[in-house]
């Protein structure tokens, strides 16, 4: 998507060969008109597939699924939580999960009544790097019998290996913007 690309060349910023910082407009403060087109293009990608629900991890997904979901009929977007909540039950698919921004494990947690194996998912997300939010709300949707249509990502480091371990449990993998490497500061695409 050529467009999400110079936005990323324009306003992301490399920190450390290693990080894209992309808060100025994909998950902290939002362009939405550029969610509008990011949700249209995976409508796209997975046009035909049958969609009844879209799941994401919290925080960053939640927008970019929201959005979405109004290109695949209004379905409802299921997000995992991250953080233990008092009003969360013990009723819930789960998964572990490795934060590489954050260098810390955690536990996703989605609540069984709200996916099931009736349900046909597609799983957005705003990155894929390594793979393992990917792996854990893959998890999460094996334990719960459903469907998985496809993954849709908006930016993946391609050089972190997440699309082969995503690509390895047989689940169709759209991303947006597919970054190569990191040069000297410079986002360089894949072509």
């Amino acid at each position: 998507m050529e467009k999400l690309k110079q936005k990323i060349l324009k306003d992301g910023q490399v920190i450390e060969n290693r990080i894209l910082k992309v808060d100025n407009f994909l998950n902290h403060k939002i362009d939405i008109q550029l969610f509008n087109d990011i949700g249209k293009e995976f409508k796209k990608r997975f046009q035909n597939k049958e969609v009844t629900k879209i799941l994401t991890a919290e925080v960053s997904g939640i927008a970019i699924a929201a959005i979405t979901a109004q290109y695949f009929d209004n379905v409802p977007v299921v997000f995992a939580k991250k953080h233990d909540a008092s009003n969360l039950n013990s009723n819930t698919y789960e998964s572990e999960v490795y934060s590489f921004t954050k260098n810390k494990t955690y536990k996703l947690r989605v609540d069984k009544n709200y996916i099931s194996c009736e349900d046909k998912v597609l799983i957005i997300d705003d990155f894929l790097a390594s793979g393992s939010a990917a792996s854990a709300l893959i998890d999460i949707l094996y334990k719960s019998k459903a469907e998985i249509v496809g993954m849709g990502i908006v930016i993946e480091k391609n050089f972190q290996g997440g699309r082969k371990l995503v690509e390895e449990k047989g689940v169709k993998l759209e991303s947006l913007a597919i970054i190569d490497s990191f040069e000297d500061g410079v986002v360089k695409f894949v072509k």
